[in-house]
């Protein structure tokens, strides 16, 4: 069993990567704050049932995790807000040739990465059903193994595996409809049936 005094020490070097999977999870940074805020909360009033030994990281993942499943099933059930003060940042830094400025001496590799934005993936990632969402996010975002994805899921490393697998395909056929629909991809062409001699 864990020491509860210890917690703040133990737990604040994963603060940072806690903060960039909620980032992640949340797209906003006051609700990865509160996500971050709710998990180190949970953690702390649940540290003495900890066990001592075992991997603090994918412990605190699993609240993160669990924390977030549950806020967005709720957020579902409430109509979206925007944040007003976004969308007047975004305006006036276009007006203002924010775009054009930021261009200059630019490779084209670097403008074609700009035009596939964070938000252009995080969509992609956000189309996926939660359960496979959450496996990608943790494997190849945030580089835990299966075994520690199966620990923070609560799930089998057969279904941790299964999801990947389902998820990756899924997020690629979504990444490339997007490459198609942006002109990035050609769209396959369908090979001509064989002429019989």
């Amino acid at each position: 069993m864990a020491d509860p005094t210890t917690f703040a020490d133990d737990a604040m070097p994963f603060m940072n990567q806690l903060f960039a999977t909620a980032m992640r999870m949340t797209r906003n940074r006051a609700d990865a704050e509160d996500l971050v805020q709710e998990t180190f909360l949970k953690g702390y009033r649940a540290y003495e049932r900890f066990e001592e030994g075992t991997n603090l990281r994918a412990w605190l993942f699993r609240i993160l995790t669990n924390n977030y499943i549950n806020t967005y099933r709720k957020k579902q059930r409430r109509p979206s807000q925007t944040d007003l003060e976004d969308v007047q940042d975004l305006y006036l830094y276009r007006r203002l040739g924010g775009n054009e400025l930021a261009s200059i001496g630019r490779s084209a590799e670097d403008e074609l990465f700009d035009q596939i934005t964070d938000g252009d993936i995080l969509d992609a990632l956000d189309e996926l059903p939660e359960q496979y969402r959450s496996a990608v996010m943790l494997a190849d975002v945030e580089g835990f193994a299966y075994k520690e994805i199966a620990e923070i899921l609560d799930v089998p490393i057969g279904t941790v595996m299964s999801r990947l697998h389902r998820g990756r395909k899924k997020l690629q056929e979504q990444l490339y409809a997007f490459g198609v629909d942006r002109g990035y991809v050609d769209e396959p062409q369908d090979e001509p049936e064989p002429v019989a001699t």
